[in-house]
């Protein structure tokens, strides 16, 4: 997920000094249309792609794995809070030693 916001962040820092060029040279009456297809392009639609790869990725991990079960297990991150370290499919960062059920009552 870090990764995403990485990328995000690199596009922007790249996409804003761009539409400061257009629009100090090459401004005209398209100046909103260029700059919210432009925004939708480079920075919106990458990251709809990435975070659909990213659930992908974990899809089994949030579903099948003994982690999503813990109640130290964040599942919108995919991450051990207790070890701060992200489980995959054949990896449990506890080793099993620190597995908590969630309990049944929500808080």
């Amino acid at each position: 997920m870090g990764n995403i916001v990485l990328w995000t962040l690199i596009r922007l820092v790249i996409l804003i000094p761009a539409l400061w060029y257009y629009s100090e040279n090459y401004s005209g009456r398209f100046d909103w249309a260029v700059l919210s297809i432009s925004i939708y392009l480079i920075i919106i639609h990458p990251i709809i792609n990435a975070y659909k790869i990213f659930e992908e990725n974990n899809k089994k991990v949030r579903e099948e794995s003994l982690c999503s079960k813990c109640k130290h297990f964040d599942e919108s991150a995919v991450l051990c809070m207790k070890f701060d370290e992200h489980p995959k499919e054949n990896y449990i960062p506890c080793g099993t030693e620190h597995f908590e059920k969630k309990s049944l009552i929500p808080k």
